[in-house]
């Protein structure tokens, strides 16, 4: 790994960590910054099949950019869960074209929830929830600051591993077994909402199944 630049090695250095020095109290897995940034680099630039549909969303400049990262940590938190209604990389797509139009570098602050950070604008209660040993999260972790999630390849792969949370909050909701759709709806606050007959705004659900539908017809 990269040890960023300091005092004594002002232009930073590459160090072997093996895995004896590695310290982790929790004994949960987790993923570092470190390790996102790496599985990324070596194994995501030769994926040429499994990821979202491209030359479809073209009133985003961007639309297309993302396209291996979001293959990469679907496939990589589908094999995680094993779910049996494996998650579609072009849900992912279309959740980010309705959170940030694809622009990594988004920041939007409101009272009610602090910051919500780039792609996928994740917020700092799920960043906190996302690093917290002896929180609601049994098991893989993703500790992580607020400007790490800046990084696309890291704020979507945290961001996918946080729906598969919410499809496990939704289906204990609902006692049953949650559809990613609606695992989407308790991810935009909205399922209990909708199930309790209480105003919501419908308008973000159907901006993004806009988006998929129109992905999946050219998949």
């Amino acid at each position: 790994m990269h040890v960023p630049n300091s005092k004594i090695h002002p232009n930073g250095i590459n160090a072997t960590w093996h895995e004896h020095c590695a310290l982790n109290s929790s004994h949960k897995d987790e993923l570092s910054y470190a390790e996102i940034q790496h599985v990324a680099e070596t194994y995501f630039h030769d994926l040429t099949t499994g990821g979202p549909t491209a030359n479809v969303l073209t009133e985003f400049s961007d639309a297309d950019k993302y396209d291996k990262q979001i293959c990469g940590w679907v496939r990589y938190w589908n094999e995680v869960f094993h779910p049996a209604n494996p998650l579609d990389p072009n849900l992912i797509k279309s959740l980010i074209a309705t959170e940030s139009s694809f622009d990594p570098s988004k920041i939007n602050h409101r009272k009610d929830i602090g910051h919500a950070r780039g792609l996928m604008q994740i917020i700092d209660q799920t960043l906190n929830i996302l690093g917290n040993y002896t929180g609601e999260l049994k098991n893989h972790l993703i500790p992580l600051t607020g400007n790490e999630l800046l990084d696309p390849s890291t704020n979507i792969c945290a961001d996918v591993r946080w729906l598969f949370r919410k499809k496990e909050t939704a289906s204990a909701y609902l006692k049953r077994e949650a559809t990613w759709d609606e695992a989407v709806e308790d991810y935009k606050s909205i399922l209990r909402r909708r199930i309790e007959g209480k105003k919501y705004n419908p308008k973000p659900m159907n901006d993004i199944h806009s988006y998929y539908n129109r992905l999946k017809e050219k998949s």
